[in-house]
């Protein structure tokens, strides 16, 4: 019996060096992309920067004219694009995990949304004012919209019977549509423009002071998002056998669905809504890891997501079109078949889509 014991333990832990590897091998790859992808938004495009230009500069030498393009219009959207799209990465993975639903997203839930009526609703009340509201001001108006969109969710997903978050996510994310477009069509006509350019999810005139509060976020949620999600893993295997392992599936849900809603606010504060890199960002890194669950693999998902799709949006449409889009009109047009997709697959599964 103990040589038994013995060869299923040097199964187990075999297979979780080879697990180990290969999320490795996946996150260093992801991040190897990533570096490509910025340092390539940051030279390519139709002010071009060479290299060892970029070099010097970044040492602190001025060179006339691409000193000012790289500290001030295109490392920033670089940044900005690889912090919010970890944010939101971080984000689905959270929220796939402590749901066990493939749509379970702060996109699809309403907190996306939730966030951005509550900032359009600060943008009517700040309307006129002198410099409008302060960063800080517009992420902690986001949370709060976020926040009360998970409530809400929760809210109404109880009352009508069962944990049904999908349906009711979706609900809450029409609310928070119609929101927007009411508050918006009480804007004047400057502040609409505005509004409008944000609200499509936009890395144009990202500034650095926005870029450091997302930052300072990211670097308190995002380990406290990974320590969430690990501690998820023993619900994975259903919650009476979580609770005989000795785990708290409940709060710790509790505390990642809170926690997820502070990620996707305020990365949505800093750029708008990107739709659905959330929700593609998380299925786009399993399958990299071959289907195991990695909050940094779809942390840097996420973060090449936007930055192929800034990349895309920004340099590339410009030479066929001769107009830039917004970052996000290109991430809900690629976001919107997989939605479908996957709700093609579920619905073909027993039972559909699952609710939990």
């Amino acid at each position: 019996m103990s040589l038994q014991r013995t060869a299923a333990a040097d199964v187990v832990a075999r297979l979780r060096r080879s697990d180990r590897r290969r999320l490795g091998r996946a996150c260093a790859g992801l991040a190897v992309a990533v570096l490509v992808l910025a340092l390539l938004r940051v030279v390519w495009g139709t002010y071009q920067v060479t290299v060892p230009d970029l070099v010097r500069i970044l040492g602190g030498e001025t060179i006339p004219g691409a000193s000012f393009i790289v500290l001030e219009e295109k490392l920033p959207r670089a940044v900005a694009a690889v912090l919010t799209g970890a944010a939101l990465g971080a984000a689905g993975a959270l929220y796939r995990r402590t749901l066990r639903n493939p749509l379970a997203s702060p996109d699809i839930l309403g907190v996306t949304q939730g966030a951005a009526a509550a900032v359009v609703l600060g943008m009517l009340a700040t309307a006129g004012q002198t410099g409008g509201a302060s960063d800080l001001t517009r992420a902690a108006t986001a949370l709060i919209g976020g926040l009360a969109a998970v409530v809400a969710v929760f809210a109404t997903a109880r009352s009508v019977g069962g944990e049904r978050f999908v349906v009711a996510g979706i609900a809450v994310a029409a609310a928070g549509q119609a929101v927007v477009a009411g508050a918006m069509l009480s804007l004047a006509q400057h502040d609409l423009q505005s509004a409008t350019v944000w609200i499509a999810g936009s890395l144009n005139g990202v500034t650095w002071g926005r870029i450091a509060l997302l930052a300072c976020v990211l670097v308190v949620a995002l380990p406290l998002a990974g320590a969430l999600h690990a501690r998820l893993a023993p619900a994975d295997v259903g919650p009476d056998l979580a609770h005989a392992l000795g785990a708290r599936p409940r709060p710790t849900s509790a505390a990642a669905l809170g926690l997820g809603a502070v990620l996707a606010a305020v990365a949505t504060a800093v750029v708008g809504p990107l739709a659905f890199v959330a929700l593609l960002a998380t299925p786009v890194a399993r399958g990299l890891t071959r289907g195991l669950p990695s909050l940094p693999a779809a942390a840097l998902t996420g973060a090449a997501l936007v930055l192929l799709a800034d990349l895309v949006a920004g340099e590339a449409v410009p030479l066929l079109t001769g107009a830039a889009l917004p970052t996000g009109v290109l991430t809900g047009a690629a976001g919107a078949p997989l939605m479908l997709w996957l709700l093609l697959r579920q619905g073909r599964t027993p039972g559909g889509v699952r609710s939990t």
